[in-house]
């Protein structure tokens, strides 16, 4: 028996079939996961439905040999090439792009193409003698129809006609009559109908018919030119045909199984490397309203025990049919992003009674030969349902015990079944044994169609029996006989189950309470991301207002327009201030003296601190910053702050200053300095003015230096030639 029908798959491969374009083996040849990738990417797009073909290897090697071939097969490489046409027509993503744009068809195929129509005939159009012969035939055919509806509605031979229909039998037009026919009309019979009646072919349209019979053989002339002339071109591209044939089997391959998804809701699970199945919401196919399969095997032996009828069997059978399915890339219904299944080159199942009376085997005998087939076997993932089954349980026990560890140094991975406790005891210590428990509700009598693993089940047999019919005081008679100690080991083992079953409740709930926390949590930290976004947007916002108000008092003041300049100024401050309001009401962190902080691009360090302002000394220079837009990187040693010198500014003409000086000063305080500087020096009709800045670390200087090169008003500036520490401005 094949390894399909004993996974109860049989029935799910037929309706796969179905949606092949031609019967074919269900397995691939090739790279499974380039396979895979080719069904993913035709799962995202729309395309056409391939038209049904017989197997052409027969036909390829009449071609091969010269042959002349029939104007079925001839069409059917048209149908395959067609289809390859209209799907190069498609957007297609890839890799499935790349592949179907490579096929080049050759001009000679695409010529013979045009041969035929839209039914798989050769289009009267392209040659004359042939339309001429059809539409003789079409007119034969009238005079034929027309001749014979003259007779039935003659008077002479109404009382032997059983009706006035033109009956077509054999493909001959024919009338259906009554016995003694003859006396009255010459014709020829062609058939008895059930009713014992005649079906004739008037002599009066017998040369009608001769005519039709010579024009279909004209007919059948030119289209026997046309198959030596097309099998001759075949001849030549032999070889494209092979690989178009091929390509197509490929391709059908691919679009039954997408479309086969598609219509139950399957998944597809590319297999991996590793040797662990691990199963989530798994139906099989075979069961209606299945009770979904969850379960891990991540070790070389599972070992299943529990109730009668309460699908250890189904399990063992899910668990090989996921690896098959996965092997060739059929679909199935699961839970894709959480299932996970391993490569086994061989899958197994030690099933069925393999008693046989014909051959002299015991069910016993039969299921070693079985074993000992298998170490032939590597890399295989084996089914065993009752693996004690025709032979003692306590000697089966031991015997299996150390069949199973030699076989699975071979890389062999086991599915077991059992209703006995002894080989469950004697391999639930091996860290490499999975334990796996079918349930039983207590309470409705019932098996739940559910495990637990890393437990032994109970087979519940007196449960069972009673379910399906066994009187009551039989069942109490055999627990009385099966003894109390045997009894209370049931209980013992019952209660160890419901106990783990219950630990795994509460984990399982605890695992959803914790997944539930990280889902707020995750959508506090999105919350939040976007609170800082709209904050960091109002910030820009309004610190481009400030610009854009300063830049317009900058320029009404450069035109001497002082009054509306001062008023732009201060509305510029406002826009300024509400800047800083925003920046302040930011998250706070605590910073202290010698803390190491990072400020936009520039990490210095933390001179003083006073309330929501701090200043910090970057590459020498001081600056006061908001206490919100610093970031604290390490700590080190307190560094004294220098107190800033007093600004002095000179004023050598009425009303303005010629030279302002900015030792001492921070960077943004420095630079607002310039700017109301240059400002007045503006309104008051200066054309030269100094700017001292000194040399230090040069990082005033570099500031004024990139200020000034981007003022409107200024024609030029240099540095005083013996004092590099003066910067001389010419407005």
């Amino acid at each position: 028996m094949s390894i399909v029908k004993k996974l109860d798959l049989d029935g799910y491969i037929e309706s796969f079939e179905r949606f092949l374009a031609r019967i074919k083996p269900v397995p691939m040849e090739g790279d499974v996961n380039q396979h895979y990738r080719y069904i993913k990417a035709l799962s995202s797009v729309d395309f056409p439905e391939p038209k049904s073909v017989p197997n052409l290897d027969g036909a390829l090697a009449r071609v091969r040999k010269q042959a002349i071939l029939g104007l079925d097969e001839i069409y059917d490489f048209v149908k395959i090439v067609e289809y390859f046409n209209r799907l190069k027509a498609i957007e297609l993503p890839q890799p499935l792009s790349s592949w179907i744009g490579e096929i080049e068809v050759p001009e000679d195929i695409i010529e013979v193409l045009g041969y035929f129509n839209a039914q798989g005939e050769i289009n009267p159009q392209i040659d004359k003698e042939l339309f001429d012969i059809q539409k003789s035939i079409k007119i034969n055919k009238s005079e034929i129809k027309e001749s014979l509806y003259k007779m039935v509605h003659s008077s002479h031979i109404k009382d032997y006609l059983v009706d006035t229909q033109i009956h077509f039998q054999n493909g001959e037009e024919t009338l259906l009559v009554r016995g003694g026919f003859n006396n009255i009309l010459k014709a020829s019979v062609v058939g008895r109908s059930a009713g014992g009646y005649f079906y004739i072919i008037p002599q009066k349209i017998s040369h009608l018919k001769s005519k039709e019979t010579e024009l279909l053989a004209k007919q059948d002339e030119v289209i026997y030119r046309y198959c030596q002339k097309i099998s001759a071109v075949f001849l030549t591209w032999e070889r494209f045909l092979r690989f178009i044939n091929r390509e197509y089997d490929r391709f059908d391959h691919y679009q039954a199984r997408v479309l086969f998804a598609k219509a139950n809701e399957y998944e597809f699970i590319l297999p991996s490397k590793d040797k662990r199945v691990k199963l989530v919401d798994f139906s099989h196919p075979a069961i209606s309203n299945p009770t979904p399969v969850n379960i891990d095997l991540n070790r070389s032996v599972m070992l299943i025990t529990g109730v009668n009828a309460g699908g250890k069997t189904m399990l063992l059978k899910s668990m090989l049919s996921a690896v098959y399915m996965s092997k060739y890339l059929l679909p199935f219904k699961c839970d894709s992003s959480r299932t996970h299944i391993g490569h086994y080159k061989n899958i197994e199942a030690v099933i069925d009674d393999p008693q046989s009376v014909k051959n002299d085997i015991s069910t016993f005998a039969g299921r070693m030969l079985e074993f000992s087939h298998l170490f032939k076997k590597r890399d295989a993932i084996v089914g065993v349902d009752e693996i004690e089954l025709g032979t003692d349980s306590d000697e089966a026990a031991t015997l299996f015990r150390v069949l199973l560890e030699s076989l699975r140094d071979r890389g062999i991975t086991f599915v077991v079944t059992t209703h006995h406790k002894r080989l469950a005891s004697l391999m639930g210590a091996d860290d490499e044994v999975e334990l796996i428990a079918a349930l039983y509700d207590e309470e409705q009598r019932l098996p739940t169609y559910t495990f637990l693993q890393g437990s032994i089940g109970k087979s519940y047999a007196f449960e069972t029996a009673q379910r399906y019919g066994i009187p009551a005081h039989i069942i109490d008679n055999a627990k009385v006989i099966y003894g109390e100690d045997k009894e209370n080991l049931n209980e013992l083992i019952e209660r160890s189950t419901s106990l783990e079953r219950e630990m795994r409740l509460k984990i399982s709930k605890l695992d959803n309470q914790k997944a539930e926390l990280d889902k707020k949590y995750k959508y506090l930290e999105e919350i939040e991301e976007k609170l800082e976004e709209k904050h960091r947007k109002a910030v820009a916002t309004l610190e481009n207002r400030y610009n854009a108000a300063t830049k317009r008092a900058q320029q009404a003041l450069k035109a001497k327009e002082s009054t509306e300049g001062r008023r732009l100024l201060t509305d510029a401050h406002k826009h300024k201030d509400k800047s800083n309001k925003v920046n302040i009401s930011d998250t706070k962190i605590e910073l202290k003296e010698g803390n190491r902080v990072k400020y936009r691009s520039h990490k210095g360090d933390v001179l003083s601190v006073r309330g929501d302002s701090v200043t910090i000394l970057v590459d020498g220079m001081k600056m006061r910053v908001p206490l919100n837009q610093l970031k604290r990187i390490s700590d080190i040693p307190k560094v004294e702050a220098k107190k800033p010198k007093k600004v002095r500014v000179t004023v050598e003409k009425s009303g303005a200053s010629v030279s302002v000086k900015l030792l001492g000063m921070y960077g943004d305080e420095a630079i607002d300095r310039v700017d109301k500087f240059l400002s007045d020096a503006l309104v008051n009709g200066l054309n030269q003015v100094e700017i001292i800045h000194g040399t230090g670390g040069g990082v005033l200087s570099k500031l004024v230096t990139e200020y000034l090169s981007t003022h409107p008003k200024i024609n030029n500036f240099h540095r005083m030639r013996g004092n590099l520490g003066v910067t001389v401005v010419e407005l």
